[in-house]
């Protein structure tokens, strides 16, 4: 079994809509990204890569690159679920935490779940979310951080799961 942790922020922008584990959250303000900056994808993305020792997001879909302007996490997501079903690797079971104060997600939670456990293969994901009591960047209504656990399957030695 293979383990990893993620963690992502964002600042709170005008004129952007607010994506979380790709479900679209009604809210006055989006996330300021290069992508569509979901921060529930963006953590998840980083634990399944740590986990299976393939870098960061950020080497997989850098901010420099056109190509991944405003695009959809889901296809982030995606994109690394191949590359670690080419290595032969299974998600095992995925734990996410969103922080923030604003907006109340708890209406959400289970459409994000079933938007993360479809789009990684998984019965076994937990949406969880929680405030700061109004403390830091999230408590002040500035952002939304998201944090991220994984295990991973690896096949047997002799060649079966």
């Amino acid at each position: 079994m293979l383990i990893g942790q993620g963690i992502d922020a964002h600042r709170f922008a005008p004129d952007r809509r607010l994506v979380l584990a790709g479900v679209e959250i009604p809210h006055t303000q989006g996330l300021a990204a290069h992508s569509d900056g979901d921060v529930v994808l963006h953590a998840l993305c980083d634990a399944l890569l740590g986990a299976a020792g393939l870098g960061d997001i950020g080497h997989h879909f850098p901010d420099t690159d056109a190509a991944f302007k405003d695009i959809d996490s889901r296809l982030l997501l995606r994109r690394v679920m191949n590359a670690l079903t080419e290595r032969g690797l299974s998600v095992h079971n995925a734990d996410v935490t969103i922080a923030a104060q604003v907006p109340k997600l708890a209406p959400h939670i289970q459409a994000m779940r079933d938007c993360i456990a479809a789009d990684i293969q998984c019965a076994r994901v937990n949406v969880k979310a929680t405030t700061t009591e109004r403390m830091g960047f999230t408590g002040r209504g500035e952002g939304i951080a998201a944090f991220a656990a994984v295990l991973l399957d690896e096949p047997s030695p002799g060649g079966g799961s």
